[in-house]
């Protein structure tokens, strides 16, 4: 259980970096649009994948936060849904699930 405690808090650092970097992208830290219309169209297509990508790293720490107040409440490696034993590889495949796979296919 530490070993998979520690896995999910370099995880969680490593996305909240990577939600910063998103987020200096997307306020211009290393300068405004170009002035090609060309380029400004890449720009924004490019903010828009940006922005999905924070959106789905911000979803991905909400999973991990979830997963390390339950391995706080020592509920950690049991399914949130029906209350079994997660699977060990399953925990090593997403160590922030809170579902069996069970559970995590209906």
């Amino acid at each position: 259980m530490q070993d998979r405690k520690a896995l999910l808090e370099n995880m969680r650092t490593e996305l909240r970096e990577r939600v910063q970097r998103y987020k200096d992208h997307q306020q211009r830290i290393n300068g405004a649009l170009d002035k090609d219309l060309e380029e400004q169209a890449t720009q924004a297509l490019n903010d828009e994948v940006v922005d999905r990508l924070e959106d789905e790293a911000t979803l991905e720490l909400l999973q991990i936060d979830r997963a390390l107040a339950r391995i706080e409440e020592q509920v950690g490696d049991h399914c949130e849904e029906c209350g079994d034993r997660i699977a060990p590889n399953r925990l090593k495949a997403l160590p922030y699930t809170t579902c069996c796979t069970d559970c995590a296919s209906i």
